[in-house]
């Protein structure tokens, strides 16, 4: 597994936070906690209030829109989500074991 920083597109594009639209059409607020690169892809690791509170984050794939912004994509292949949330971990709490 390779991880690298992969910058802050999704800061600099929206700051410390972004919106996303719930499948019931409405807004929730995240805490972009950490954008990092794993493999080939770039991800972002993200936390609403509500998850915050169960210490639990969500994982999302960034991809360019084509024009430029970044996009977020949900993660549906849950070894890449357990990946991405290794390496994460990994970030957060140092590790020497790397798969």
């Amino acid at each position: 597994m390779t991880i690298r920083n992969n910058g802050s597109a999704l800061r600099e594009k929206f700051g410390d936070a972004v919106e996303l639209l719930t499948e019931d059409g409405k807004t929730l607020e995240f805490r972009i906690l950490a954008e990092l690169a794993v493999g080939t892809g770039n991800y972002a690791v993200l936390q609403s209030d509500a998850m915050r509170k169960e210490d639990e984050f969500e994982v999302f794939k960034v991809v360019d829109n084509g024009d430029g912004d970044p996009q977020l994509e949900t993660v549906e292949d849950d070894d890449e989500w357990e990946l991405v949330a290794e390496a994460y971990d990994d970030m957060l709490f140092g590790s020497d074991d790397r798969p």
